[in-house]
């Protein structure tokens, strides 16, 4: 399981990275039903300002909720809300570092605010937000 609410303490940061293939694209666009041509058609997504494909945003920011279920704060936990600002286009081939950081926790409510970056293998950051999250009781 993952953190209980006491163990956690403001300042407490996770990380993994993940390159994006092609693949993961074609699976995503396959689950969620989004074939927007920016994501799977290079011909059509060269002519716009972007030049080329990228990946889909929610596809990057489903690399923060993998790293916060599984490491910060970890199994057991329920992710209740996110702030999301995109920076910068991903794209296929680019290695996404999800970083959480916890910045807030309301013990009395079990609820746990953590500060989401993602960076690109160039240290640029594609992704900033605020992510919410509830420990469960219990959770050791």
């Amino acid at each position: 399981m993952g953190y209980s609410i006491d163990a956690l303490y403001v300042g407490q940061t996770a990380s993994s990275a993940k390159t994006i293939s092609e693949t993961d694209v074609y699976l995503f666009a396959g689950i969620t039903g989004d074939f927007n041509p920016m994501h799977v058609n290079e011909e059509f997504a060269r002519q716009t300002q972007f030049k080329g494909r990228i990946v889909h945003g929610m596809l990057s920011v489903g690399l923060l909720s993998g790293l916060m279920a599984m490491q910060l704060p970890g199994p057991g936990s329920i992710y209740l809300g996110q702030e999301i600002k995109f920076l910068k286009p991903v794209r296929i081939g680019d290695t996404i570092t999800s970083t959480a950081t916890v910045i807030e926790i309301r013990r009395e409510k079990n609820i746990v605010k953590l500060e989401t970056v993602c960076t690109n293998q160039n240290g640029e950051i594609v992704i900033t937000g605020i992510a919410t999250t509830f420990i469960q009781s219990g959770t050791p």
